[in-house]
């Protein structure tokens, strides 16, 4: 059974709501690079960031990256663009998290990195025990 709980709660949880509450305010302003800094940076990449995009370990995953479908179509990852492990949190109700499924911008020209994707998915938060994020960016029609 996974429990990633410390003495005030899941702290993963925490982390994600903190990214949650920077996305729906997104504000330009560098500060200290970790996942709860306290506002989602604009840098050379982006003038205006609205995605702290993350990856997620499950307990019990041997290192490995959670995994998700690209496409509400595709059922298994058969080809590596079939899946990504690169999520944007869109909701969260207490230890339940909705995210967003992102995948590498097929327009090598473009200075985000990523793209949104129509695939989404719950998790329980107790069941992750490591989260990494990545540089903020913007993401299109979010």
């Amino acid at each position: 059974m996974c429990n990633n709980e410390n003495e005030n709660g899941n702290c993963i949880c925490e982390i994600l709501k903190v990214i949650l509450v920077l996305q729906e305010n997104a504000c330009p302003d560098n500060c200290l690079d970790s996942c709860d800094r306290p506002m989602l940076g604009g840098g050379a990449n982006c003038l205006i960031c609205n995605t702290r995009p993350v990856m997620l370990y499950t307990c019990g995953s041997n290192s490995e990256a959670l995994s998700m479908p690209v496409s509400k179509d595709i059922t298994t990852c058969t080809e590596a663009t079939d899946c990504s492990n690169i999520f944007r949190v869109e909701k969260l109700d207490g230890c339940c998290c909705t995210l967003r499924v992102l995948q590498p911008n097929p327009d090598t020209t473009s200075l985000n990195p990523y793209v949104g994707t129509n695939s989404f998915f719950t998790i329980n938060t107790n069941c992750l025990c490591c989260i990494r994020c990545l540089n903020d960016t913007y993401i299109d029609c979010v």
